[in-house]
């Protein structure tokens, strides 16, 4: 796979990742979008499918973020890595190879603040409107402001309890088949 890839792109910086499921390559960002229609307009690799995008933050390292794209053809899994700077966090949109890469784009977006430049239509998917920052940054600051409540378990006497099972073995007696009422 890699090196098909390489053949059509050879000034790219592709790069074979060891993954232990399907097939990993890096792609430089400033690649992404020629590889994704190339992988996607192509017979031979066929990837038509966009299953997910998601990111991993690797902070205080950088680069930071490691935005990945899992692909699939009818016959194969592919998955794509890119990395990019905490400082600029932002890749081009791939929404012109597959139009379902919007949804995928915008809870990225909301989760760790990547910006897909050209998607145009970026806003909160998963997160309230009002709220202030992206909860998947490991620099997002947690505050938990509610006290901690501990219930106590419900108490039954031996009696409350002979009683529930007699009740529930009687239901089950009447109507066999289905579990409890």
């Amino acid at each position: 796979m890699i090196e098909a890839l390489r053949s059509l792109f050879p000034a790219a910086a592709l790069e074979s990742v060891a993954s232990i499921d399907h097939p990993t390559i890096r792609v430089p960002a400033e690649n992404l979008v020629e590889v994704c229609r190339a992988l996607h307009d192509r017979p031979e690799l066929g990837f038509v499918l966009l299953a997910d995008i998601t990111a991993v933050d690797w902070w205080p390292r950088e680069p930071r973020y490691e935005v990945v794209y899992h692909l699939s053809s009818p016959t194969e899994r592919l998955r794509l890595k890119v990395t990019i700077d905490g400082n600029t966090s932002r890749l081009p949109t791939v929404q012109a190879v597959w139009p379902a890469a919007g949804w995928l784009e915008r809870e990225t977006w909301d989760m760790f603040g990547i910006v897909f430049e050209g998607h145009g239509d970026l806003r909160r998917l998963l997160m309230p409107d009002e709220w202030e920052g992206h909860p998947l940054r490991k620099d997002f600051p947690v505050q938990i402001r509610l006290r901690p409540r501990a219930e106590e378990p419900l108490q039954v006497t031996e009696e409350e309890f002979r009683a529930n099972l007699a009740r529930d073995k009687a239901a089950r007696a009447d109507a066999p088949g289905k579990i409890g009422v």
